[in-house]
């Protein structure tokens, strides 16, 4: 790698961490009707250090210098602004700006450490605003504070670069109009408004974890973007709930096996199969860390249920001595608080070990009336499954031909044909 291609690698991890902190302070200076502005001055900043280090070399501190330069270029658009009557100014704080005097010890404010932290969670917030779709809520966060690009929330969600872009006008119309001053929330709405947080964040993460993607299975960038709005949460006093500890905690599980869940060839590895020397140790220390964090407190989460369940594949030795049992009566407590239907579903799959498959069967056969697991690859592929179990291979052909019409991910495709293959034989 030369010089300047580790210049763009350096930026390109720059803008992923450090842009939407920057987006965010900039939307408090500006106000969320100048969503777009705020973007602009990131992106010029960072255009300014690409062209600046080419030839000068990267400084000592990146970080702060792409800082800089970004309230630099803020204070050239405030000095431009003060006799625009269309930017707003008549906020007490935002008056601070008009002045000369005030304008560089007030910016200096909104760029310490303490008020950039808290600026980030504030825009965490609006973008899980109750009155946005949750699909609107994923694709803002990815652009506006994890630095995805338009192509690559599209590639993530397999989707239109023209839809993502139509999800991140009408957003960015919500602000406008409302002009929403984004905070973290009071400690009376804190724990309600934090649940739509984190699962805008339970999203993202599955997204990566098991991506839609026809050419990857896993997307690594997704699971690290979830992990850093997670521990961002976990970085503020106001914020460190039991519910978003036991999410790092299921999520650092998760990831903890995703090297064994892809072998070398690039085809899709079942638990069953994997290789557990491959699974990270570190990770699953961390995970034990935060779900013994996030045991306090008198609120139960099906967080809390889920990191527990993720807990007994890690500590079980094989796949032989995994304790189903203690499975099963985890997401029979998690169905007791929420009635999900991949909760039923991955009971069924567990209710499969340890009971097997007639017990599976008669527990399927309950959620055939369900219309949303009809359209979903992994409850025919799990019917197949259960039927190859019980020696019926026609029906297991059927299922697992509906599974593989239902995905469009290359990994499952190649696994349910093999799957296909296996009856025929």
């Amino acid at each position: 790698m030369d010089k300047h291609q580790a210049i763009d690698a350096a930026l390109d991890h720059l803008f992923r961490v450090e842009s939407g902190k920057m987006v965010s302070v900039l939307v408090k200076i500006f106000g969320t009707e100048n969503f777009s502005l705020a973007e602009d001055v990131v992106q010029e900043a960072l255009l300014a250090g690409l062209e600046a280090w080419k030839y000068k070399g990267m400084p000592e501190n990146p970080s702060a210098w792409l800082y800089r330069v970004a309230k630099n270029k803020a204070i050239d658009v405030l000095r431009r602004k003060r006799f625009d009557q269309s930017f707003d100014f008549s906020d007490p704080e935002r008056q601070l700006l008009i002045s000369e005097y005030t304008m560089g010890v007030t910016m200096d404010n909104y760029f310490e450490d303490d008020s950039i932290k808290d600026d980030f969670l504030g825009m965490m917030y609006a973008c899980c605003h109750p009155a946005l779709s949750e699909e609107n809520q994923v694709t803002f966060i990815l652009k506006s504070l994890c630095g995805f690009s338009t192509r690559e929330v599209a590639s993530a969600f397999l989707t239109t670069e023209d839809t993502i872009s139509k999800r991140l006008y009408r957003t960015k119309e919500f602000f406008r109009q409302e002009k929403l001053r984004p905070a973290i929330p009071n400690n009376h709405e804190l724990p309600s408004k934090t649940a739509a947080v984190l699962k805008a964040i339970y999203l993202l993460f599955n997204e990566g974890y098991r991506a839609t993607h026809m050419d990857e299975h896993i997307r690594q960038d997704l699971i690290s973007q979830a992990l850093h709005l997670c521990k961002a949460l976990l970085n503020h006093p106001e914020t460190q709930l039991p519910s978003v500890y036991a999410l790092m905690a299921l999520m650092c599980f998760h990831t903890a096996r995703s090297d064994s869940r892809i072998d070398a060839e690039g085809n899709l590895v079942l638990l069953q199969a994997q290789d557990r020397k491959l699974w990270s140790q570190e990770l699953i220390a961390m995970g034990n860390y935060y779900m013994n964090q996030s045991a306090f407190g008198d609120n139960l989460t099906t967080y809390h249920l889920e990191a527990a369940l993720a807990y007994e594949h890690c500590a079980s030795p094989s796949y032989e001595e995994t304790d189903w049992a203690r499975i099963v009566a985890h997401y029979d407590a998690l169905l007791a608080l929420s009635s999900d239907h991949v909760v039923s579903l991955n009971r069924c799959a567990a209710l499969l070990e340890l009971e097997g498959a007639i017990a599976a069967q008669h527990a399927l056969e309950l959620l055939q009336s369900d219309r949303q697991l009809q359209h979903y690859c992994l409850y025919h592929a799990t019917l197949g499954e259960v039927q190859l179990r019980l020696g019926n291979q026609a029906h297991a052909i059927q299922s697992f031909e509906k599974a593989l019409s239902l995905t469009s991910s290359r990994q499952e495709k190649a696994f349910l044909s093999q799957k296909i293959s296996v009856c025929r034989s």
